[in-house]
């Protein structure tokens, strides 16, 4: 019997943010995962000399990276120049992101000109918990008057947040996350996986047993608390504090009798976010200028990381497509969407195909601050001490990766707080 004060369950960024807090506050801590790999969703593959993510990744000014820089990461990389193009009806038009382009595009209307202007000037300055209650599309709707900067605004916040559901998205969560895109964001340096390297490498300075190839079965608990972690390999893992980092519908099934717990809420009331995913590897871009492109008429985002990034060892422009899906997906038509944008970007494109890698539905997130939520996820599951919840899905307010390492940080302090210990340095 294997004993810790705190064990981890699940290995991707908010499992391995948890256990280097619970280690660097003291506690005895360990990562249990299933795959051989630690990192989850944020693993980076590298095919003929490139760097793919899993799917596209961007590090926005939010709790995430505030937090990776508070652990010392080095985050390796730069922030890619905001010039970019628009696709509508089936062309590329100049996106008005600055001054320049906002006067020269063909896009808008000199009014919407006008408007787009005035809010870019004052969106910085929005207090976005006002909207929490409202759906982003009752926001948008109800503030923004020229039809197409309405349309370019649905692209920027679908973009910033990756979800196409403005009738069930709580519109503050996302006007907060298009605040901090504003800021710029950063590519990182052979990917996310060197983020995911350098986390490891924290928790592994601070004491944390990282337990790889080890699948969770159950979590044991008795009268009203946890007791141990069950593994497939027969090993009993006995915790006082147990943070699942799992998607909602997974801890339900691990936690004997979550029925009777808010864990069923939490899985009932869970929307998964997918999108379909196609990077490319090529020699050279056929048409270099047009390296960052939003869909307006259709859901799609590409973006070259190589220009801020170094994402290949032989100089390869290691470029990114995404189709942000909805409810209905078929692998082979968004694939075809995919590849017909990319010609319209990068016309000849197969000819200096290097490699590429198609993801034709990849979970984004579990879920999200949706209108038809009962109550946000966590840290506690009140009804079991020492079992905590964390992950994407368990945001209060944050978005993909800053919920993830903010809802660690929540399960973390709220063990400490039972014991009268304030946070340090956090």
């Amino acid at each position: 019997m294997r004993q810790y004060d705190v064990a981890v369950v699940g290995g991707g960024v908010a499992g391995l943010t948890a256990a280097i807090y619970a280690a660097k506050a003291g506690k005895k801590t360990a990562v249990i995962e299933k795959q051989n790999r630690l990192g989850g969703r944020a693993i980076s593959n590298k095919k003929k000399g490139a760097y793919f993510n899993l799917g596209g990744h961007a590090l926005y000014h939010g709790d995430a990276l505030a937090t990776f820089r508070k652990l010392g990461l080095s985050l390796q990389g730069n922030k890619p120049s905001i010039d970019g193009y628009a696709i509508w009806k089936g062309k590329l038009l100049t996106l008005p992101m600055g001054v320049k382009s906002l006067l020269t595009t063909s896009l808008l209307s000199w009014k919407g000109k006008m408007e787009l202007a005035s809010w870019l000037t004052k969106l910085g300055k929005l207090d976005a918990h006002r909207y929490d209650q409202i759906s982003l599309r009752e926001w948008i709707e109800g503030n923004l008057q020229d039809p197409m900067v309405r349309n370019l605004f649905y692209a920027l916040t679908r973009t910033a947040s990756y979800v196409v559901a403005p009738d069930l998205q709580a519109a503050g969560p996302v006007i907060k996350q298009l605040q901090n895109t504003l800021q710029g964001v950063l590519y990182l340096d052979r990917g996310w996986g060197a983020a995911v390297d350098e986390l490891e490498k924290k928790a592994s300075e601070h004491g944390v047993q990282l337990l790889t190839g080890n699948k969770v079965i159950s979590i044991g608990h008795c009268d009203g608390a946890v007791q141990h972690v069950h593994c497939e390999d027969g090993t009993p893992i006995e915790a006082k504090n147990i943070i699942v980092t799992t998607p909602p519908a997974v801890t339900h099934q691990l936690v004997p009798d979550a029925e009777a717990t808010a864990l069923h809420t939490w899985k009932e009331q869970a929307i998964e976010i997918t999108a379909a995913c196609l990077d490319v590897a090529l020699r050279r871009l056929p048409k270099p200028k047009q390296q960052f492109v939003y869909g307006i008429d259709q859901t799609v985002f590409l973006s070259n990381q190589s220009r801020a990034a170094y994402l290949s060892e032989d100089g390869a422009q290691v470029i990114s497509m995404i189709k942000y899906q909805g409810q209905e997906t078929c692998p082979e038509k968004d694939l075809q969407e995919l590849e017909q944008a990319l010609e319209l970007i990068q016309p000849g494109w197969r000819d200096e195909l290097i490699v590429r890698q198609y993801l034709p539905k990849i979970t984004v997130c579990h879920d999200f601050m949706h209108m038809k939520r009962q109550e946000n996820p966590g840290p506690a599951v009140q009804e079991i001490k020492g079992l905590y919840v964390a992950g994407e899905w368990a945001s209060h307010g944050e978005l993909l990766v800053d919920a993830a390492t903010a809802s660690a940080k929540r399960a973390v302090q709220h063990i400490l707080s039972l014991e009268g210990k304030e946070k340090d340095g956090w």
